[in-house]
């Protein structure tokens, strides 16, 4: 049973699965079965992308994985005795089926009191980063991964999990080709990685009028475009100023990295919004999930300035493209109320980013947050907005 009954439903913006080994290799053309390989590395198993170990994620196979929300004490209180990782994540756990199918997640959904959810993969958001100079194959593991996530856990499943499968867009073609199939499938929201889009050219923004036929048929399809936070390439960036070579470690802290976490996110509902592409499509809707929200703000306030300053530069006023369509699903530690204020309530979607140790263990605790919400304002953060994006 739920730990409290609540007199809405829920809607889950930010769940997550764990892929097996075979999600990224079973459907993979034979030419390109070398790309993707699991390495024995002194008894621990490892991914290998091109032949080259990544520790992105340090055990791929998820066979045991961090207690869901076992760093909520960390988010809440701090750290002020100084813990490493491996103290504040505790005890692992082995992976429970609920955390590899759809049909024992359903119940424990059920159990977790949490009615429908948006299902997003987890080692998936390694793929593109990597491969980033060879655009041809990045499509072609998106579309195997693709494949697995409809066999495994499908797209829809029983109007009740929302799987969302990936879309690359380095050849707009394949992106669009891509989006069709999966819409096919009963696709009703996609993932689209938060960064630069690679290709042989050099990198360049998605909002550029190059995607328009894709964002023009991700409007006809109905679709929500989540942008969820994954490896955006930043670290080479933070690498130029550390002369080093890392690949970004989402587990390794390190506090000069983390001034700037969020500016992958900032910079790509930027590039959407300077760049025209949610002018051009104003029904073209977005959800930005597993990014916080503590860039909201001083993204706005720049954009108030600029506007003030260059309106001539931009398609419409900047501020209230954001506003229009952009919904955000804030960390459970933040302010809601604020962020109501600064996007709209009807822009604010509940996520508990469970089963991971970031999230919460008890996901309908998320609403203990809304303090001095009205019953109304609850309802909509708490599944009522995402249910509206989604048709369902």
């Amino acid at each position: 049973m739920p730990s409290r009954d609540v007199p809405f439903p829920l809607f889950d913006a930010d769940n997550h699965l764990y892929e097996t080994e075979e999600a990224l290799t079973k459907y993979l053309p034979e030419e390109y079965r070398g790309a993707i390989e699991y390495v024995q590395v002194r008894g621990r198993t490892k991914i290998a992308i091109r032949g080259q170990i990544s520790e992105y994620i340090p055990n791929p196979t998820f066979e045991v994985v961090a207690r869901p929300g076992a760093m909520e004490e960390y988010f809440r209180v701090g750290n002020p005795d100084g813990k490493d990782r491996r103290q504040i994540f505790g005890e692992p756990m082995k992976a429970i089926p609920a955390f590899r199918e759809p049909g024992p997640r359903l119940k424990l959904m059920d159990e977790l009191g949490i009615q429908r959810t948006l299902m997003f993969p987890t080692l998936a958001s390694l793929i593109e980063e990597r491969m980033r100079d060879d655009p041809e194959l990045i499509h072609v593991v998106i579309h195997a991964l693709n494949e697995w996530l409809h066999e495994t856990w499908s797209f829809n499943y029983e109007d009740r999990i929302f799987t969302t499968p990936v879309i690359t867009l380095p050849i707009v073609e394949k992106a669009i080709e891509e989006l069709d199939w999966v819409v096919e499938r009963g696709a009703k929201a996609i993932l689209v990685r938060p960064a630069p889009v690679p290709g042989h050219g050099g990198s360049r923004s998605f909002g550029l009028p190059e995607f328009d036929p894709f964002w023009e048929r991700v409007v006809e399809s109905g679709v929500l475009v989540a942008l969820h936070s994954s490896d955006s390439g930043y670290s080479r960036y933070a690498n130029d100023w550390e002369g080093s070579k890392r690949e970004f470690l989402p587990f390794a802290p390190d506090v000069f990295r983390m001034v700037a976490e969020w500016r992958p996110i900032q910079d790509s509902v930027a590039a959407l919004v300077c760049h025209g592409a949610l002018s051009r499509f104003p029904d073209l809707n977005i959800a930005v999930v597993e990014n916080g929200a503590s860039w909201v703000k001083p993204l706005l306030d720049t954009f108030a300035d600029l506007y003030k300053k260059m309106p001539h530069q931009f398609l419409e006023n900047p501020v209230e493209v954001v506003r229009r369509q952009v919904h955000i699903s804030p960390f459970w530690e933040e302010d809601m109320a604020e962020l109501s204020e600064l996007i709209g309530v009807e822009r604010v979607l509940f996520g508990s980013d469970y089963p991971h140790p970031e999230g919460l263990a008890d996901p309908v605790t998320y609403i203990d947050e809304l303090q001095g919400m009205t019953d109304e304002h609850k309802a909509l953060i708490m599944g009522g907005n995402l249910a509206r994006l989604m048709k369902a």
